[in-house]
């Protein structure tokens, strides 16, 4: 495990709280759906094992639309959804890069992906 980065985040009011263990040098993707495009979402992929919550589950509010295959997690608090189930990606936890403690402590490259056209984009990328 010392070729992962431990990273360490949580919503705004801090009632949510995790620890992951990232690459240090991640590949994130940065989605236009409508989802993400409202909220500014940035995509760090964390496979389920390699990641803990360690506070706040009963605070968290589940939603999904669309194919109903996200399960989009959100503070029950202050709102924020600091990591969620995606579809694109159903043996990782999608984390809000800007959630992280100390985003720097990662050297990430960042995918534009076409969420408006999820199909299309996902088979392009071979996700989902």
């Amino acid at each position: 495990m010392s070729d992962f980065v431990t990273v360490k985040g949580g919503c705004h009011c801090g009632a949510v709280r995790f620890t992951a263990l990232s690459d240090p040098e991640p590949e994130m993707l940065d989605c236009n759906c409508s989802i993400c495009a409202a909220t500014g979402y940035l995509h760090l992929f964390i496979p389920h094992e390699r990641f803990t919550l360690d506070s706040g589950g009963d605070n968290l509010t589940s939603y999904r639309f669309g194919s109903g295959e996200a399960e989009h997690l959100f503070c029950n608090t202050c709102g924020i959804k600091s990591f969620y189930q995606p579809r694109s990606h159903p043996d990782c936890w999608s984390v809000h890069f800007a959630c992280l403690d100390q985003p720097d402590a990662l050297r990430p490259s960042v995918m534009k992906f076409d969420g408006r056209s999820w199909d299309e984009a996902a088979a392009e990328k071979g996700l989902g």
